[in-house]
């Protein structure tokens, strides 16, 4: 399966997605940033490229077609030096700014298919932040899991910060459970989902059967 097809598979299951196009080639990537409109971010798509940021693969904040342009010629210089096989470049609206969350599952072989939730972004190795339930969970769970992360505050409102919106990641965490089990998914990753007290945008997806 393509990007686009687990993008479309997510949205077939009531997922929010934020508005994307995969681009071959530079014509392509102008097309569909013109579509989805200015600022928009783009991502190396590779197989080599697990963790794009590692490569200097995500740029964000693309304001114009020059920038784009800038970007694209980046990205094929980056390919060349890693030896990178590029199934083509994630052209994304840019998302809202907020906390960074990861939302995940996976399947147990003694227990059945686990979610986690926790601080997410590029740094999700290193504070290992989480908290996880068994499959399937209520909106009670969901609190309790919250409770149990360190960063909580930041997630629930401190020092004058609105708390992110808790029904919104409620929905997304009960859907990822009914997810995993329908599709029968071994792991997945919405890493980082990006909240803040309107709602959350789903930035990368990584899941596998």
């Amino acid at each position: 399966m393509t990007v686009i097809d687990d993008y479309k598979l997510l949205e077939k299951h009531g997922f929010e997605l934020i508005p994307y196009g995969l681009a071959v080639g530079l014509q392509d990537a102008l097309k569909i940033a013109k579509r989805i409109g200015y600022p928009i971010a783009m991502k190396i798509i590779s197989p080599q490229a697990t963790h794009k940021t590692d490569v200097g693969g995500v740029r964000i904040g693309i304001k114009n077609e020059e920038m784009l342009k800038l970007v694209h010629r980046e990205f094929e210089e980056i390919a060349k030096l890693n030896k990178l096989q590029v199934d083509g470049i994630l052209v994304q609206k840019m998302a809202r700014r907020g906390i960074e969350l990861i939302v995940g599952a996976k399947r147990d072989e003694q227990f059945g298919q686990l979610i986690i939730l926790g601080l997410g972004g590029i740094y999700v190795e290193i504070f290992r932040d989480i908290s996880a339930r068994l499959c399937p969970i209520n909106e009670q769970d969901v609190d309790e899991m919250i409770e149990e992360l360190q960063s909580h505050p930041i997630i629930t409102g401190t020092r004058g910060k609105k708390a992110i919106n808790i029904k919104e990641l409620k929905r997304l965490m009960l859907n990822v459970c009914r997810f995993v089990a329908k599709e029968d998914i071994t792991e997945m990753d919405l890493n980082p989902v990006i909240f803040d007290e309107n709602g959350g945008d789903i930035i990368d997806v990584r899941f596998t059967k």
